[in-house]
């Protein structure tokens, strides 16, 4: 057999096999010794890889040599220790990526800490509270907690009641649309600068059907806006207030919890 019909990569470990052919583990350089072994090109390449290596051995080892060469100690592997892995990139790449996933997480973890049901649907409204985009308003001119009416009558919806604490704020104008996550939203812009309340359908339990009130306010805060939530008769209302929570509490009295 010609060493041209073998592979090429057959041909490359032919040009690179041992001397010795009796221990050979790799099966991939047995099968290609095997199969090149009767060529005249595999026979030539072993005669001059003995030549060598009878010549190489037949080089004698200078006498300072061969006694430095006993008289020192094999040198041993470096151990992996603490400071040398702390001192590996790889090592600090990987520390500094997970570093950052559990911070991701922790803030994660804090931010829903406090969750409850309609927190999601609140935190939503609060990315439309921020949002630039102009939208077509009904201007109404008069006391928030009027509007319940309004929003009876013209849109049938029912108990979208703006609390006591918030009634006597003074409206610009609002309106009502079909959120895809929150439902049926009442929003109301007021004169009292970057403050909006919203109005929306509880969330409720997926088991019962229900959607417990719970009178105490709950906060939820996102991208610089924060909003102040308590929940009557499967709706909820919340005021959105651009900055932090404690921003709103002032209007809520001694029932605001965390």
């Amino acid at each position: 057999m010609k060493t041209a019909q073998l592979s090429k990569r057959e041909q490359l470990l032919a040009a690179c096999a041992p001397v010795t052919q009796d221990k050979i583990d790799d099966r991939a350089m047995r099968a290609a010794i095997f199969h090149a072994r009767d060529s005249a090109q595999f026979k030539t390449q072993q005669s001059f890889d003995r030549a060598i290596v009878d010549l190489v051995a037949s080089i004698p080892v200078p006498t300072d040599v061969a006694e430095w060469l006993t008289t020192q100690r094999p040198i041993d592997q470096a151990r992996w220790t603490w400071k040398r892995l702390a001192r590996n990139p790889a090592f600090l790449a990987i520390a500094m990526a997970a570093v950052v996933i559990a911070g991701v997480f922790a803030m994660q973890f804090a931010e829903h800490l406090h969750d409850f049901p309609g927190s999601g649907r609140a935190r939503r409204l609060l990315s439309v509270a921020r949002s630039p985009r102009s939208v077509l308003l009904d201007p109404v001119r008069t006391e928030a907690g009027a509007l319940a009416d309004l929003f009876f009558m013209k849109h049938n919806l029912e108990h979208y009641e703006v609390p006591p604490e918030f009634a006597r704020f003074q409206t610009l104008g609002c309106r009502v649309f079909d959120d895809e996550e929150a439902g049926r939203v009442a929003q109301i812009w007021l004169v009292e600068k970057h403050m909006q309340f919203f109005l929306f359908p509880a969330q409720r339990n997926a088991k019962t059907g229900v959607a417990p009130d719970f009178s105490e306010w709950r906060f939820v805060e996102t991208e610089g806006w924060s909003g102040a939530v308590r929940q009557r008769h499967g709706v909820c209302f919340m005021a959105a207030v651009r900055g932090e929570a404690k921003q709103l509490e002032p209007y809520l009295g001694q029932a605001a919890t965390r």
